[in-house]
C-alpha cells in the first residue's frame, strides 16, 4: 500500500498493483455538453424533441429524469458531439460540482448541458466503478482540487482529464461496482418506501383530522403562552428550533455557540412545551421539546403549552398537516416581516374531536410515523455501511477474489 495526501494527482492509499492513469489516457471521448443559453432551443414537444440532461438530473450514481427538459432536433444535430451513449460517465461542472453518474440505456441519444462526458475504453475501465469512486468521500476530496473560478466555482474538462484514477484489474472493478450498486439499490428502494409511507401518512392525516367531522376550536381555547425567564445562570442548555429537525443544540446545527453571553433574559422551555420563531412560523417551524427535560431559548421565541383537554400528539400531527401550514401561512400574510404573534396564532382554528377520539387518532398516526422513522434509520444505516465499505474497497484495503482475470 502507498499513503499520501489527497490531490487530483495523488490518490492516497492504493495497492501497489493497481494502475494509476489519467482519465484522458483511458477515454475514447472527453468533452462537455453545450455551454450557453439553452432556453431558446428548448421545446415542450417531447415526442419530436431530444431529452436534454442538466446538472440537476445527475445524482450520485444515478440519472434522475425528474424535471428533464427537451431541445429541438436541429439543436441536437448541431451539438452532436454531446449525444450520449450508454455507459458514458457524466460529471457536473458547476453547482453540485463533481457529482457523477453513468448514462443508462433509457437515456441513450440524449444531449446535455454543462456536463463533462467521459467515454471510457470499457476493456480497461468500468464506468460504474469510476462513478462510485468519484462520488466517494475520497473522490470528492480529490476533485475539490480541480475547482476554479471566483464568482462561480466549476471544473474544466481538460483539468478533469488530468485527474488520476486508481484502477484495479477490470474484473475487480466490475465486482466492486456491482457490490456498491447493490447498496445503492437497497438505499433507493428504502427511500421509495419512505416516500410511499409519507404519502399514506399525509392521506390518513387529512382523512382523520382535516376532513373529519370534527368541531373547530381556536388554538387559544386550549393553549397559553408561557414566558418563564432563565434562573439557571449562564450554564443553562441553549436550544434552537429548526424546521427540519425541531429542537437542536446550536453547536450541533451551526457548529458554534450562537447565544448571548448573558442568558438571564432567555426563555425557559420544558419537556412537552412548544416553541416557534415568529419570523419563521410561515414555514411551519413549530416544535415540541421531546429530547431534553428543559432548555432555554432566545427571547425572540414564542413558548406555549397545551392544557390537559387536548392530546399533545394529536396537536403535533395537526401541525404537520397541509391545513395547518396553510392557516399559519395565511396568518403571516399582511405582516411587514411575515411574523405571527402568539395572539395571532391562537386565533387559528383546529379540528378538535373529543379527547377519546383525539387519543385514538394520535395512536394510529404515531404508528405510521414510527414506521417512517424506522425506515429512515434503515437508510441512515445503509449509507453508513456503504461509506465504510467504500473506504475499504476503493482504497484496496479489502480485495475481492476474481475467478477469471479479464484485464488486458
Amino acid at each position: 500500500m502507498t499513503q499520501s495526501r489527497l490531490t487530483p494527482l495523488l490518490v492516497g492509499q492504493c495497492p501497489n498493483d493497481w494502475k494509476q492513469v489519467f482519465i484522458n489516457e483511458v477515454t475514447e471521448l472527453l468533452t462537455n455538453g453545450y455551454v450557453g443559453p439553452s432556453l431558446p432551443y428548448q421545446t415542450e414537444d417531447s415526442e419530436n424533441g431530444v431529452r436534454y440532461l442538466q446538472g440537476f438530473n445527475v445524482r450520485p450514481n444515478k440519472i434522475d429524469f425528474t424535471n428533464a427538459t427537451w431541445v429541438t432536433k436541429e439543436f441536437h444535430e448541431r451539438n452532436a458531439k454531446s449525444c450520449l451513449r450508454e455507459g458514458d460517465l457524466l460529471v457536473v461542472q458547476s453547482g453540485h460540482i463533481g457529482t457523477a453518474a453513468v448514462v443508462p440505456e433509457n437515456a441513450v441519444g440524449s444531449n446535455c448541458h454543462a456536463l463533462i462526458i467521459s467515454r471510457f475504453n470499457q476493456d480497461k475501465v468500468d464506468p460504474h466503478f469510476v462513478s462510485q469512486y468519484i462520488n466517494s468521500e475520497i473522490g470528492q476530496a480529490r476533485l475539490r482540487g480541480l475547482e476554479v473560478g471566483s464568482s462561480m466555482l466549476h471544473i474544466n474538462t481538460s483539468e478533469l482529464g488530468r485527474f488520476i484514477l486508481p484502477l484495479p484489474p477490470i474484473g475487480e472493478q466490475r465486482r466492486l461496482a456491482e457490490i456498491l450498486r447493490l447498496w445503492d439499490s437497497a438505499i433507493e428502494k428504502t427511500e421509495q418506501l419512505i416516500a410511499g409511507q409519507e404519502r399514506h401518512y399525509g392521506y390518513e392525516l387529512s382523512r382523520l383530522i382535516s376532513r373529519g367531522p370534527h368541531p373547530h376550536r381556536h388554538v387559544g381555547a386550549f393553549a397559553k403562552e408561557v414566558s418563564e425567564r432563565n434562573r439557571g445562570g449562564n450554564e443553562a442548555r441553549v436550544l434552537s428550533v429548526t424546521n427540519s429537525r425541531g429542537f437542536v443544540l446550536p453547536e450541533d446545527q451551526f457548529e458554534r455557540r450562537v447565544a448571548s453571553a448573558d442568558l438571564s433574559n432567555y426563555k425557559v422551555v420544558h419537556r412537552g412545551q412548544y416553541a416557534y420563531n415568529p419570523s419563521r412560523i410561515n414555514v411551519g417551524s413549530i416544535a415540541r421539546l421531546d429530547g431534553w427535560d428543559d432548555g432555554v431559548l432566545s427571547p425572540m421565541y414564542v413558548v406555549f403549552q397545551l392544557n390537559e383537554n387536548v392530546n399533545s400528539d394529536y396537536f403535533l400531527h395537526w401541525l404537520n398537516s397541509h391545513e395547518a401550514r396553510q392557516r399559519i401561512k395565511k396568518s403571516a400574510q399582511g405582516s411587514v416581516r411575515e411574523t405571527v404573534s402568539f395572539s395571532e396564532f391562537a386565533a387559528i382554528t383546529i379540528p378538535l374531536p373529543d379527547t377519546n377520539s383525539q387519543s385514538a387518532i394520535a395512536r394510529y398516526l404515531n404508528v405510521l410515523r414510527e414506521e417512517i422513522d424506522l425506515l429512515g434509520k434503515s437508510v441512515a444505516a445503509l449509507k453508513t455501511q456503504k461509506r465504510g465499505l467504500m473506504q475499504k474497497l476503493l482504497t484496496g484495503h479489502w480485495r475481492l477474489p476474481i475467478k477469471e482475470e479479464t484485464n488486458t
